[in-house]
């Protein structure tokens, strides 16, 4: 999936998009499973025309369902940003109190894809109603539209959101730097649980690629956004992206932990100071592992020899598992109980494990053993009012089939 935010911010224009869409093409993009092209804010008129919204003239002089048609002819699915409140964030008219007028426009144009943002509403809007109010716009339309919230956080959207969108963000816009990388990554520890199949969590776009992250920094945040099975969007400039960020954005094996069929994301099971390890449970019975150091590079010791047990991955005792290292795309060998590895500074080393022996060990979840408040009775109700409780609400939530957090269909 590819959007146009944090490499163009408003700056965008309907060349820009055509070019992306071909270098998605040429860049072997769309064979690993990019399929989503989505534009970001600032595609409008400034103000809406006989109640609708149109696309910017100037910018996108053949209109946005030409671009549609454009960006399908190619074999991706098109995607388009709106906001619940008023203006969006860059003050370009939001769709409070045209959901419905908006919604059949997005359908109208052919939109794949809903990122719907959170700027400009009156602090007395109930943030859930906004959200789900757009949610049973889309539904009306018989349009298939992946629905992604995009309300930062601040309303603890894991609550309720699995019932109304297909994503929803965890946290604050993210930056190309490692410090928010990490400060991201801890905001959403021990939300792996809420997360599943056709609703998934949103620590925001990708940043491989961006800024002055080393290859090491990309990798990890590339590696760890797939183990939560977050929406993979990039975010780099694809005509001028260096090949060593591209090759970490095609990593096939590291793609698959991302879209594997059981749908269980990943999360933090073990730290010890300055190393960490994530895990997430896979089809079949294997295990996908993150052992992440984040020593500083500065210091004299650049490598931390980082384990992770059987014991911790909910593997029986004894259990020989094969190894395989994923962004190497090399078997590493057998290991019985534990396996361990050295680990650079401001890294990762990915790997899978998959136990031998024909028994399958799939009722593991990294959560088993965090620690959880039980949440407040009634706390995820959709609605002020609602005392029918969520699941209620729920029945017309926009689900796609297999919806996975990177492609719907490949």
């Amino acid at each position: 999936m590819r959007v146009s935010w944090n490499a163009f911010g408003i700056s965008i224009d309907e060349n820009i998009i055509k070019s992306t869409a071909q270098r998605m093409i040429d860049l072997g993009l769309r064979d690993v499973g990019y399929t989503y092209l989505n534009l970001d804010d600032a595609w409008s008129e400034p103000v809406r025309v006989d109640g609708k919204l149109i696309g910017n003239r100037a910018t996108f002089p053949s209109g946005i369902k030409a671009l549609a048609d454009y960006v399908h002819s190619k074999g991706l699915k098109f995607g388009i940003y709106g906001d619940a409140g008023a203006f969006t964030c860059a003050g370009f008219p939001g769709s409070r109190g045209y959901e419905e007028v908006d919604a059949q426009t997005f359908a109208e144009w052919g939109v794949d894809y809903l990122k719907y943002d959170n700027c400009f509403a009156p602090a007395s809007d109930w943030i859930i109603d906004r959200y789900v109010a757009m949610r049973d716009a889309l539904n009306k339309t018989g349009r298939p539209v992946v629905y992604s919230l995009c309300e930062w956080g601040v309303a603890d959207p894991w609550l309720w959101a699995p019932e109304v969108g297909n994503s929803y963000r965890t946290t604050e816009d993210i930056e190309p730097t490692w410090s928010s990388i990490l400060k991201i990554l801890d905001y959403s520890t021990g939300l792996a649980r809420f997360a599943g199949p056709g609703s998934w969590l949103d620590p925001d776009m990708l940043e491989v690629g961006n800024g002055l992250l080393t290859l090491g920094e990309q990798r990890a945040h590339f590696a760890l956004w797939a183990l939560l099975k977050s929406p993979l969007l990039i975010g780099a400039d694809l005509r001028t992206i260096h090949p060593d960020s591209l090759a970490i954005l095609k990593a096939r094996e590291v793609i698959a932990i991302n879209q594997d069929e059981l749908g269980v994301a990943g999360d933090l099971i073990w730290q010890q100071g300055a190393s960490r390890v994530y895990a997430a449970p896979l089809a079949g019975g294997g295990r996908a592992v993150v052992l992440l150091n984040l020593h500083t590079t500065g210091g004299q010791y650049l490598v931390s020899n980082i384990s992770v047990s059987w014991a911790q991955l909910g593997l029986p005792a004894g259990t020989a598992a094969a190894v395989r290292d994923l962004y190497a795309e090399a078997d590493l060998g057998t290991f019985t109980d534990s396996f361990a590895a050295e680990v650079t500074a401001h890294d990762v080393r990915v790997v899978r494990i998959t136990p031998l022996g024909g028994r399958t060990h799939d009722s593991w979840r990294p959560w088993h053993a965090q620690p959880i408040a039980a949440a407040a009775a009634g706390s995820s109700k959709l609605s002020r009012g609602d005392n029918s409780g969520g699941a209620d609400r729920a029945s017309g939530r926009k689900v796609l089939p297999g919806q996975h957090s990177m492609y719907s269909s490949a």
